[in-house]
C-alpha cells in the first residue's frame, strides 16, 4: 500500500509525536514559569521576558530555528572548552525539542499571562483574608480558572506545536515529512506521500482537539449553571 515504505512511515510517525509531546511539554512549563516571572518585582526579570518574547514573536520560527540549532551548538562547545570538558554533540531530536520549546514558549508564556490576569483579584485578596496560605490559594482559587481561562489560547498553541514539527526536518530529523519526502521520490509518488503525512497530521490534530475538548468540559463543570 505504501510501496514498501509502511514501516518506516510508522517509525516517522512515531518521531513525530514523541518531538510533538516533549515540545508542547516544555512549551506549557516554560509558559507557565514565564507568566508568573511576568508578575515579578523584579523589573530585570519582566524586561528580560519582555525581551524574549518580543524576539520570538517578531522573528519567523524557521529562522529562529536555524539560529537556534546552529548556535546552541556552538555556545555548548565554547562553554565546554571554558570547562575542560569533552565535545558535546546534539543531535537533531533534542535540537528539535529545544528550538520548538523556546519558540513557542513565549506563546504559551502570554496565553497564561492573560488568563493569570484574568483571575479575579477580589477572590485572591479574599482567600487571603481568611488565612489562606498562598499555595493553598493558588490550587484552589488561582489555579482552575488559570486553565479555564488559558484553554483557547493553549488549544490553539498546541494545533500549532504539532504543525511546527514538521520544519524540523530541515535540521536532518528523520521524522513523518523527511520520510515522505524521500519516499515520494524514490517512488515518483510525491502527490500520495504529501497525502499521507497531511493525513497522520491531520489524526494527530484531531485527537488533540478531542483531549482538548475533553479537558475544557471537565475545567467547565457548573460554570454555566453558575451564570444562569
Amino acid at each position: 500500500m505504501l510501496h514498501g515504505y509502511g514501516a518506516m512511515v510508522l517509525q516517522g510517525t512515531l518521531m513525530t509525536m514523541a518531538l510533538a509531546l516533549l515540545s508542547m511539554l516544555f512549551a506549557t512549563m516554560l509558559g507557565i514559569v514565564g507568566a508568573l516571572c511576568s508578575t515579578s518585582r523584579s523589573i530585570v526579570l519582566r524586561y528580560v521576558l519582555l525581551a524574549y518574547t518580543t524576539l520570538i514573536r517578531g522573528v519567523p520560527d524557521l529562522v529562529t530555528m536555524l539560529l537556534v540549532f546552529y548556535n546552541l551548538q556552538v555556545l555548548l562547545n565554547w562553554v565546554c572548552d571554558l570547562l575542560g570538558i569533552g565535545f558535546i554533540e546534539i543531535d537533531a531530536f533534542t535540537a528539535g525539542v529545544v528550538t520548538v520549546s523556546f519558540i513557542y514558549g513565549a506563546y504559551m508564556t502570554e496565553t497564561f499571562r492573560g488568563a493569570l490576569e484574568a483571575v479575579p483579584r477580589g477572590q485572591i485578596e479574599a482567600g487571603l483574608s481568611t488565612g489562606m496560605s498562598d499555595s493553598f490559594i493558588f490550587r484552589k482559587i488561582t489555579f482552575p480558572q488559570l486553565v479555564r481561562f488559558a484553554l483557547p489560547g493553549f488549544n490553539n498553541n498546541i494545533q500549532v506545536i504539532l504543525k511546527a514539527t514538521a520544519l524540523v526536518s530541515i535540521i536532518g530529523l528523520v521524522d513523518v515529512i523527511s520520510i515522505t519526502q524521500q519516499a515520494g521520490q524514490a517512488t515518483q509518488s510525491p502527490l500520495f506521500f504529501n497525502l499521507v503525512a497531511a493525513a497522520i497530521y491531520l489524526m494527530f490534530t484531531s485527537i488533540a482537539l478531542l483531549c482538548m475538548s475533553y479537558v475544557g468540559k471537565r475545567f467547565n463543570v457548573g460554570v454555566k449553571e453558575a451564570s444562569l
